[in-house]
């Protein structure tokens, strides 16, 4: 991120990634979710989900927990104060792009 004056130089390079916007996405919206439960809805492999899990969470915005359920072994994702003020910031700067005025071009005046 850099200080350029057009917001896409807010964007968040580490989440701007489909299925890292994807994970954050659907983490944003609850306390926190199991793997399971994301790989399922956001479309992805375990591995694809695992590696980039992996990644927000290395950046400190992805809290991963694991435990059992009875027997069976369960990792719940959940994002981080951290990363949720991250995702909020990439959202605005997408809303900023999107709304910013647009100029008419040079040569389209009647």
């Amino acid at each position: 991120m850099s200080g350029g004056a057009h917001p896409r130089h807010q964007l968040n390079e580490l989440i701007h990634s489909p299925v890292r916007f994807s994970i954050a996405a659907t983490l944003a919206a609850v306390d926190q979710a199991e793997f399971r439960y994301v790989r399922d809805i956001i479309e992805v492999s375990d591995s694809v989900l695992s590696k980039q899990v992996s990644t927000l969470e290395e950046a400190g915005y992805v809290k991963v927990k694991k435990g059992y359920v009875g027997k069976r072994p369960r990792t719940w994702l959940s994002l981080t104060a951290k990363g949720r003020r991250a995702y909020e910031a990439h959202l605005a700067a997408l809303r900023a792009i999107t709304t910013q005025p647009v100029a008419e071009p040079i040569g389209e005046r009647s």
